[in-house]
This record gives structure tokens, C-alpha cells and sequence, in this order.
């Protein structure tokens, strides 16, 4: 039986604008026939494989997602090296060519767009060490790699940004790797209304005697809201994922929580400084199938105590589930910061056990 841990997260932020639209304003979406505030999943993902929680204790494990790396990793070393351009080039798009579609379209602002490809990918460590190993090798020799070296992609994979939330490879699928971990969009549990922020900047120089107007005017748009996240990890497809090492399995499910439980998207920080804590944790684990409990919130909160209002709608949510279905799971952990139950340190423990 799979055992699957899930992570029901309650995070307010205070006014910001941490994920945007095409537009440049806060991301949004339809629930229970409201406008709510939203995050999205690539978002938080990006936000929590880039944080210190996951560099602190895994630093090398953590693999890199681009589509220009046999520029930065390929032709800058060998020409820095005095290998020739022509060979440089090649050889960056033989091994470019392993990991994606290398784009046939040159750019005369930049003429090694052609040595990049077409989508991003994710790149384990074990073959960031390959890539680096065979440039070595054929700085030393001046040459361009053969058909056989160029083959770097690797089944074996100890980075756990890849082994939690996959690796697509059209041209080469027997190198995917499945997605152990879930993550839903954050959706607000009240109904949001966006407002604009217009602001100005004055030019420090300005001679208020000759010109007392702004340098800029500006506008962004921001919200506030208290967030529902939902995260579903497989826990046997992520030790499968991690080539059955369990010690890094138990140090990566750490690693995820902490992060998701502390860790704010970065846009726009510097103008609104909304970072926070999760105030209401609670987590999951068992064989029973994986269930959101995003319903607890298409009838969207209308109270003064949103907080507290929101965690009493999730537990009574958990607990009609429970009495229909059965127990959804086998045991359970909450960290509620509003009523100072549980800990960090304990849930982290939890979270790891098996």
C-alpha cells in the first residue's frame, strides 16, 4: 500500500502582489462563485526548491532547471579554456541536443541562441557532474565529444527537486521521472477585492524652484488574503524517486514542510515585505487515498476572526470526511500558532517518520 503524507496549510499574507498575471496584477481565480486571491503551484514550487530551507541541509542534492546551460556549462569553459569556437559550439549543441530540442533560430542581438533548447529542463546533479566530467575531458584532448559520450542523461537521481516534482523529457521519455509530490494553488478563503497602489518617485536632484513634479508615476495592483494550500506527496514513489535512500528521503520531507510552512514567494518583496509564518499546520499520513480539503472553503468567510473561523471550517471538514468515509488517516499532527499548540521541530519529526 502507498503511503501518502498531506500538508492542509493556512498562511496569511498581509497586502502584496507575490504572483502576478499578464497583466501585472495579483493572480485570482473562481471559487463558490467568488473572486479569491491565488497563488499559483509553480509559484510556491519555485519559491520552496530555491530556499535556504532546501540549501541547508541539501545543497547537494538540488538539481537546475534551464534551457541555456550548455552556454554557461559547455561553450563559456571551453572558450575560457582557448578551445575554439567551432568547436565550442559544437560540442555545446551535441549535448544540448540530449536534453531537449535545440532552437534553430538565431538572433543577431545574441548568436548563441542556437545553442540553447526549446523548453526548460530539469538537470540532476549526478548529470550537472557528467557534463562537467566529459567538458573536462575534452578541453584537455581539444576535441568535440563522439555520439557515445554526449549520452549523459542518467537514470540513477539523488536531486530531490526532481524527484518531488518530476522531470518531462519529450524526446527522450525513459528518462522521465514522475512527480512524487502534489501541490495545489493557494486560493484565498474569502472573497478578494484587488486594489491599485498609485505612487510617484522624485528625482533627488530636483531643483524645487524649477521642477517640484515627480520623476515617475506608477501603478501595481495588490491584495490581501488568508491562504489554503494543499500538498499530496507520495511517499514511496519519492524513495523510489531517491534510489531508496531513506535518510535522504526523511531529510527532503523536512526540507519540504519547513519550507512550505515558512517560505513567501519573492514577487514584488522589496515593495510590500509580505513574508510569513503558517499559522495553522496540519498533517497527514496514511495509505487511505489522498483528499483536499479545499471544499471547507467554497462558501467563503465572511467573519471578523478569519483565522481562527478558517482553522474551525478545515477540522470540521477533516472530521465530516472522517464520519462518511471512515478515517482518511492513519495518524495526524497539527501546529496551530493561534492556540499555541504543537511545534516546528515536533512536525518535522512527524512528517519523517515512516
Amino acid at each position: 500500500m502507498t503511503t501518502f503524507i498531506q500538508l492542509h496549510l493556512l498562511t496569511a499574507y498581509a497586502p502584496s502582489n507575490l504572483n502576478r498575471d499578464d497583466l501585472g496584477r495579483p493572480k485570482t481565480a473562481k471559487m463558490g462563485n467568488t473572486d479569491r486571491l491565488r497563488i499559483s503551484s509553480q509559484s510556491l514550487k519555485r519559491a520552496w526548491r530555491t530556499s535556504d530551507c532546501f540549501y541547508q541541509s541539501l545543497s547537494d542534492h538540488i538539481g537546475t532547471r534551464s534551457r541555456r546551460f550548455a552556454r554557461d556549462w559547455v561553450y563559456k569553459p571551453m572558450i575560457d579554456n582557448g578551445i575554439s569556437e567551432k568547436i565550442a559550439k559544437e560540442s555545446a549543441i551535441k549535448i544540448a541536443g540530449q536534453f531537449g530540442k535545440v532552437k534553430n533560430e538565431k538572433s543577431p542581438k545574441d548568436p548563441l541562441t542556437n545553442l540553447e533548447i526549446e523548453q526548460l529542463v530539469h538537470i540532476s546533479n549526478y548529470e550537472q557532474q557528467a557534463i562537467k566530467q566529459l567538458v573536462d575531458l575534452l578541453i584537455s584532448e581539444k576535441r568535440e565529444p563522439t555520439d557515445n559520450e554526449v549520452k549523459l542523461l542518467r537514470k540513477d537521481n539523488n536531486s530531490i527537486d526532481i524527484a518531488l516534482f518530476g522531470r518531462m523529457l519529450a524526446d527522450s521519455p525513459a528518462f522521465n521521472i514522475e512527480a512524487a509530490c502534489q501541490v495545489s494553488h493557494a486560493l484565498g478563503v474569502s472573497t478578494v477585492t484587488i486594489e491599485d497602489d498609485f505612487f510617484t518617485a522624485v528625482d533627488d536632484l530636483n531643483n524645487n524652484d524649477v521642477d517640484a513634479g515627480s520623476a515617475h508615476l506608477g501603478e501595481r495592483g495588490f491584495a490581501s488574503a488568508l491562504f489554503y494550500t494543499y500538498v499530496c506527496i507520495s511517499r514511496d514513489l519519492l524513495l523510489e524517486n531517491l534510489n531508496g535512500d531513506e535518510v535522504l528521503v526523511e531529510k527532503t520531507l523536512k526540507a519540504l514542510t519547513e519550507s512550505a510552512a515558512k517560505v513567501a514567494p519573492t514577487g514584488m518583496q522589496n515593495s510590500f515585505a509580505s513574508r510569513a509564518y503558517t499559522s495553522y499546520l496540519l498533517i497527514e499520513k496514511g495509505s487511505q487515498q489522498p483528499r483536499s480539503l479545499a471544499i471547507a472553503y467554497f462558501n467563503p468567510i465572511r467573519s471578523q476572526d478569519l483565522v481562527n473561523d478558517a482553522i474551525t471550517r478545515l477540522e470540521e471538514q477533516r472530521d465530516k470526511f472522517d464520519k462518511v468515509y471512515g478515517q482518511c488517516a492513519d495518524s495526524r499532527y497539527v501546529l496551530n500558532s493561534e492556540t499555541g499548540e504543537g511545534a516546528l521541530s515536533a512536525a518535522l519529526d512527524f512528517v519523517a517518520q515512516k
